[in-house]
């Protein structure tokens, strides 16, 4: 019996699936994410819990939400950050699992 081989995925599906590890590729990110995990929360608050500055946490919140992996609302001058989808948890709780296997 043959194992089953999967389909491989048409170039574009490729680089999209290699640019959205990409995005998981950094600490810094990787804390936003846990961090929005039960919440939203604005740049600031961000920035105070993650540690560094809020121009670097609005660089790092805009390419996430390129990512699709966050997204924004506004209420007045203030923009709350979340979660995108599940998606995102499962993606992180997976990636935990794995490392503590």
């Amino acid at each position: 019996m043959t194992p089953h081989v999967p389909h491989i995925l048409d170039e574009e599906q490729l680089f999209n699936m290699a640019e959205l590890f990409k995005a998981f590729a950094d600490s810094t990110r990787i804390k936003i994410l846990y961090l929005l995990f039960t919440e939203e929360h604005c740049v600031g608050d961000i920035a105070s819990d993650v540690g560094v500055s809020q121009s670097a946490i609005s660089h790092q919140l805009k390419l996430l939400k390129q990512m699709k992996l966050v997204k924004s609302r506004r209420e007045g001058k203030t923009i709350y950050y979340g979660l995108a989808d599940d998606h995102v948890k499962t993606i992180i709780n997976m990636a935990k699992e794995h490392l503590e296997e």
